[in-house]
């Protein structure tokens, strides 16, 4: 069956272009004939078709030359054989799961898919999700019965925005099935792109599971860090200097302290934790995790605050500039950047902060938080302190000679990524501090 794929007999589909759909999409065109990527959004369409990717995931020079078949006609999955789902699945204000974005492209795909079809989701969930709420969806939606009418799999996501070491050729990849059939069916498909290897799971939610607790293990060994950084700041000592002393041990495992946030890492554990609870047992260790982790903006924040006031600083309408904004280096994405912490905290003593990020996108960031980044540095300066908020390449270079001269007196400069390296930077001229 897999060379009726090949040869564009039979087709896939993929729902949802973001950071996860199209680079799928992208390598199974680099396979099969004919390759259908739908999404909702008209200028996300509109941009792709003339070699633009917004996300800067894949190159213009791969899209130009691509053959897939860029829609936003949803009646265009009826030709497809395989359907894709991969759509976000963020949590709402109240850390509950928000499954609002798989139910609208389930009642998509069931609409318009063909009897017969097998429908993937590679969206994080909670286990169950592909079975109880997206295959009832489906049915109701296509008037066929999960099981006969059309099939149901799951292959969780394992894209890492702006890792060009870890792609999809490069990675092992979990399949899984509602039958053997199936879950052989898609380790055929995901095997022709995947060169690391494929997982067949025994089941649609033990693939589920799994996909869950992959970023719950960094989310809690993360926090564990954190923990510790703010125990070794109370007894003075340089966390940095500690881990790098304990990573000598051939068996440590390195994590650095640092923001989690992203549509991963930050977000995935109340999946579980809701599950989890639904089923009567309430998570104590995974949730202190999450407690830890999302504290640290505004621990952040309050140990500027006191450096500031260490290095006699006016705190009220003093100015502060903080060097990044996305939930990571290197990317455009601000989806649940922790960095908002800390702006929404040192507002709240009265600062005013600004916020550089020449990575970020910058109408997804007024958007979604009502910031305007400013254009270059030196916009609002003189600065009473400055917070490197993010690794990006383009910060790497600049000194702190650069952002003394964009001070007032004494500056502060927190270095909640350790930019600075081996101790930071000591000098009379400067206070400085890192996380």
């Amino acid at each position: 069956m897999i060379e009726d794929f090949i040869s564009g007999k039979r087709k896939v589909a993929v729902v949802g272009l973001g950071y996860v759909g199209l680079p799928l999409c992208m390598s199974f065109g680099k396979i099969f004939k004919h390759v259908i990527g739908f999404d909702t959004e008209a200028a996300r369409i509109r941009e792709l078709k003339s070699g633009y990717d917004r996300t800067l995931e894949v190159l213009s020079e791969e899209l130009n030359k691509t053959s897939i078949d860029f829609t936003l006609d949803p009646e265009r999955l009826r030709e497809a054989d395989v359907i894709i789902v991969a759509v976000p699945t963020p949590v709402n204000s109240h850390k509950i799961p928000d499954l609002a974005c798989l139910k609208a492209a389930s009642e998509t795909v069931g609409g318009k898919m063909s009897r017969g079809a097998t429908v993937v989701y590679e969206s994080t969930v909670y286990p169950g999700v592909t079975e109880d709420f997206c295959g009832p969806i489906l049915e109701a939606a296509s008037g066929l019965k999960s099981g006969t009418g059309f099939k149901l799999g799951y292959s969780p996501e394992r894209i890492n925005p702006g890792d060009k070491a870890h792609s999809i050729e490069n990675i092992i990849k979990i399949v899984s099935g509602q039958d053997d059939e199936t879950a052989e069916l898609l380790a055929a498909i995901y095997g022709k792109v995947t060169k690391a290897g494929i997982h067949k799971a025994p089941n649609i939610k033990t693939a589920e599971a799994a996909k869950v607790i992959e970023n719950i293990q960094r989310d809690l060994n993360i926090a564990l860090v954190n923990e510790l950084s703010i125990i070794f700041h109370l007894l003075g000592i340089d966390t940095h200097e500690v881990l790098e002393a304990a990573k000598t041990k051939w068996n440590f495992i390195p994590f650095a302290p640092g923001l989690v946030g992203g549509h991963c890492i930050g977000v995935d554990p109340y999946y579980l934790t809701f599950r989890a609870q639904e089923a009567g047992y309430h998570p104590e260790v995974i949730l202190a995790g999450r407690r830890i982790n999302d504290y640290m903006g505004k621990y952040i924040a309050e140990q500027t605050i006191k450096e500031m006031i260490k290095a006699e600083c006016a705190i009220k309408g003093s100015k502060l500039l903080i060097m990044g904004f996305t939930f990571k280096e290197n990317v455009k994405d601000t989806r649940n950047t922790r960095v908002i912490d800390i702006y929404n905290e040192l507002r709240e003593y009265g600062v005013t902060p600004y916020v550089y990020d020449p990575v970020a996108d910058r109408d997804s960031t007024m958007h979604e938080y009502g910031i305007e980044l400013i254009d270059r540095p030196e916009q609002f300066a003189p600065y009473a302190g400055f917070i490197g908020a993010v690794r990006h390449d383009a910060f790497k270079d600049l000194s702190m000679d650069y952002y003394k001269s964009l001070s007032s007196g004494c500056p502060v400069f927190i270095d909640v990524k350790g930019l600075y390296g081996n101790g930071g930077v000591k000098s009379p001229e400067y206070r400085y501090w890192r996380l």
